[in-house]
């Protein structure tokens, strides 16, 4: 067969349309008695969302992540650059009809029980009785809340994990092609991260596009395709974890004794230092921890050599100045 003739995973990805596009997009605000003092908490801002892939904005509070967020939304208006959704210009009612959005803070109407503000959102985007019939349920089992509770409830009662439950149910009333997060897993227990983060990726095997806000950089580590680093307005990176951060399986060894001559055909970029021959290891682990004995030497360590995300997110800020210490 012609391996020329296949296509690679590169021209696939070139082929993918682009759900999401922004291009040099910045938003500044006027502040003070006279307006004369400017805020800009987004700067020139480019990216692209392709369908189907689920894409972390990273950054730090005040970052302005969920500035770019209401400006796709239409919540706001940028001051300069261009965007959008779907193939259609920003504020195309269209939209909205294929959209789902969960806010950071979002306000419930506190006296409905859960199963009414869900027909409340259903109204909204004029859903039949009928299929809210069947929907409702199969929702409030995506996100994990008792028929029961949702039924007799009032959302006041509800606890913030409940809260959240119930807001990504809403986002998802109209089952949307493309989904708007914003800190989806903040104010949550591990457990609760842990069933969102579940919730999340069963959206992405239906094919669905989500794009989320987030801090919590160990769930976006575990679920997303691509990630890009927010701060102080400004785009530092973006990219898939591989081209950010390495290859997952290469390993970093050390080893005491041995041959460079026969350790080379094992540890590339092999080096001594400190009395120990260190570098990267070419070959499986276990394969190499087998062939120790015959090489007349001891594994001192073995560790992956890439970073995780936040210690890649962390080195980003600081290697801009930018302070992290809490």
């Amino acid at each position: 067969m012609d391996t020329a003739s296949q296509p690679t995973a590169e021209s696939a990805i070139a082929k993918r349309l682009a759900v999401v596009q922004i291009a040099e997009l910045r938003k500044v605000y006027r502040t003070g008695f006279w307006l004369n003092q400017k805020v800009v908490p987004l700067k020139s801002c480019s990216l692209e969302v392709f369908q189907g892939e689920t894409f972390g904005l990273l950054g730090p509070n005040g970052a302005g992540k969920t500035t770019i967020l209401k400006i796709l939304l239409g919540i706001v208006r940028p001051t300069q650059g261009k965007a959008s959704l779907l193939g259609k210009p920003l504020g195309d009612r269209t939209v909205k009809q294929r959209v789902g959005y969960l806010p950071e803070n979002p306000y419930f109407y506190d006296y409905l029980t859960g199963w009414e503000f869900l027909q409340y959102a259903a109204g909204l985007f004029q859903i039949p009785a009928s299929v809210q019939r069947k929907r409702i349920p199969e929702l409030l089992e995506l996100v994990g809340l008792a028929q029961s509770a949702a039924r007799k409830k009032q959302l006041r009662q509800y606890s913030k994990g409940m809260l959240q439950r119930i807001g990504l149910a809403q986002a998802l009333i109209n089952d949307p092609e493309l989904v708007f997060l914003d800190e989806p897993m903040s104010g949550l227990d591990p457990l609760g991260r842990y069933q969102i983060r579940e919730i999340i990726l069963s959206l992405k095997a239906q094919g669905k596009t989500i794009f989320f806000n987030s801090h919590v950089l160990s769930d976006v580590e575990k679920i997303c395709d691509r990630v890009a680093i927010l701060a102080q307005g400004e785009l530092i990176c973006i990219g898939s974890l591989t081209e950010l951060l390495g290859t997952p399986e290469i390993y970093h060894v050390k080893v005491n004794g041995g041959s460079s001559e026969v350790l080379k055909q094992w540890i590339s970029d092999l080096e001594l230092q400190d009395g120990y021959w260190q570098g990267h290891l070419k070959g499986h682990p276990q394969d190499f921890m087998a062939s120790l004995r015959l090489m007349n030497a001891q594994l001192v360590s073995m560790n992956l050599s890439r970073p995780s995300l936040e210690e890649f997110f962390v080195n980003q800020l600081r290697q801009r100045g930018i302070h992290t210490s809490s």
